[in-house]
């Protein structure tokens, strides 16, 4: 596929698996838009896929609030005459028992992580259907099929990405625009590293997830580009609604192996 007229936003692009996905399209030679709250992290991004890709535009945005995801849309469309491919990457969470969370706490990653998918998604769609093309991919998470406690608000945002993302592409199909999620494990980002700094052991926690998960390692955020520059491709032309687990097999083992072995050991499972 030739990438050279593509045009794509990757929001949340200031670091982590939005930073990789950015890296990836610009590297293919598609125009890429870096969106992100943080505007040094943002530019810095886009500097750097400009030195090594010559390509990379950054734009300032917070996808939770709707003035800013229209300017994002139009600041593409300005600069590139259409829009491609949008990325809904951008996304907060954090840990904390249900009932020690505010107000605050729910509606932060509400806004984030799922208001900002439906309003970026909105602007994006109104520039897409006239031309009759385009493709939406949200980077969603395992916690769409799975979960763990005290992660409410990031479940509930995750799941309600996945569902919007089946009714959009039920919608928007008759006009050929594809709408998609990807959902990511236990990714090699600085999340996974304030992981390992947090335990007592490093080997402990490295070996505790590479034990939950069937493949044995934590992915890289090229691996996660790697299938959204697929679903973004023709070679995805006839996948929509779909969500794509990108986690090494995490949500479909029953018991963690290690465990599960040292039961077998001991006569307890067969």
């Amino acid at each position: 596929m030739n990438w050279q007229n593509h045009v794509v936003i990757v929001t949340g692009a200031g670091s982590g698996i939005g930073a990789g996905i950015a890296d990836l399209f610009a590297e293919l030679g598609a125009q890429v838009v870096v969106a992100d709250v943080n505007q040094a992290r943002g530019e810095a991004v886009a500097a750097d896929l400009q030195h090594r890709h010559g390509r990379g535009l950054a734009v300032t945005t917070d996808v939770s609030k709707d003035a800013q995801c229209a300017a994002l849309i139009a600041r593409a469309v300005e600069t590139y005459g259409h829009l491609d491919t949008l990325v809904n990457n951008a996304g907060v969470n954090f840990v904390k028992p249900t009932l020690e969370m505010s107000e605050a706490d729910w509606d932060r990653v509400i806004d984030v992580d799922l208001k900002g998918t439906f309003l970026c998604s909105r602007h994006a769609l109104a520039v897409m259907v006239p031309r009759k093309t385009g493709g939406i991919i949200n980077i969603a998470s395992v916690h769409t099929v799975a979960t763990l406690p005290e992660a409410a608000p990031y479940a509930a945002a995750k799941g309600g990405v996945h569902m919007m993302t089946c009714s959009m592409a039920i919608e928007f199909a008759p006009h050929g625009i594809r709408v998609n999620a990807v959902s990511p494990g236990l990714t090699d980002t600085q999340i996974w590293q304030d992981i390992q700094a947090a335990a007592e052991s490093r080997e402990a926690a490295q070996q505790h997830w590479h034990d939950n998960i069937p493949l044995g390692r934590v992915q890289s955020t090229r691996e996660v580009a790697n299938v959204v520059k697929f679903l973004a491709s023709d070679e995805s032309s006839y996948i929509t609604g779909a969500n794509l687990m990108t986690d090494g097999g995490m949500t479909i083992q029953l018991i963690n192996r290690a465990r599960y072995a040292s039961a077998a050991l001991e006569g307890r499972v067969s």
